[in-house]
């Protein structure tokens, strides 16, 4: 299931960028509002396409989003990236209510990510199909480092002392990061040790 590669219709652009609270050239001025409830239909129908999602639940309030990266664009792009936080309620069906806060993710009028917090749990579309492990996001990081420093898997391998089934591996997400392996990985790619676990969402144990 694909919840990105979407065309976003312009009622609910004009929602997720309606930020009467943001300040624009030092002063605030406040957009002429819009109608909000356009975003419940759009919300609704992207978590109900989560194959978890309890459908028993719905969003039934949502507040003014707010940005949380804005690309002005500056190089000339027709279609700048914006990411927004938009604060709500979702309700189910026996009247029990639990704070959500959708975040956004779009170019232009094409959707490019969806993730939901609902209460404590963070919700988002699955790449892997059911039954199988998620990947471990370390794994686009990795593979993005290694690519920018031009650091094959066969070289990785071989400074870290590792098999190079095992880079492929951490590379695709099936094989999670241990402290040890990032230590050495973070040497290969010329990083602080503490940089990559926190990256690969470790805590740094040494510094309790």
């Amino acid at each position: 299931m694909v919840i990105a590669d979407r065309t976003l219709t312009a009622e609910v652009l004009a929602a997720l960028r309606y930020w009467p609270d943001v300040i624009w050239g030092g002063q605030k001025n406040p957009p002429d509002p819009v109608d909000l409830t356009v975003l419940l239909p759009f919300f609704n129908g992207v978590l109900q396409e989560l194959p978890w999602w309890n459908r028993d639940w719905t969003v039934q309030e949502v507040e003014p989003g707010l940005p949380l990266e804005i690309d002005s664009g500056h190089r000339g792009g027709s279609a700048p990236f914006t990411e927004v936080s938009v604060p709500g309620t979702v309700r189910s069906c026996g009247g029990e209510s639990l704070p959500f806060v959708a975040r956004v993710g779009f170019a232009g009028d094409q959707l490019l990510g969806f993730q939901a917090k609902i209460g404590d749990v963070v919700l988002g579309p699955a790449t892997a199909p059911a039954g199988h492990l998620e990947p471990h996001p370390f794994a686009t990081v990795l593979t993005g480092l290694m690519d920018l420093r031009g650091i094959p898997v066969k070289v990785m391998a071989r400074e870290t002392g590792r098999s190079m089934s095992t880079i492929h591996m951490l590379r695709s997400g099936r094989h999670n990061p241990e402290p040890l392996l990032l230590g050495e990985i973070a040497k290969v790619l010329g990083m602080a040790e503490a940089d990559v676990r926190v990256i690969a969402g470790l805590d740094d144990d040494r510094s309790r």
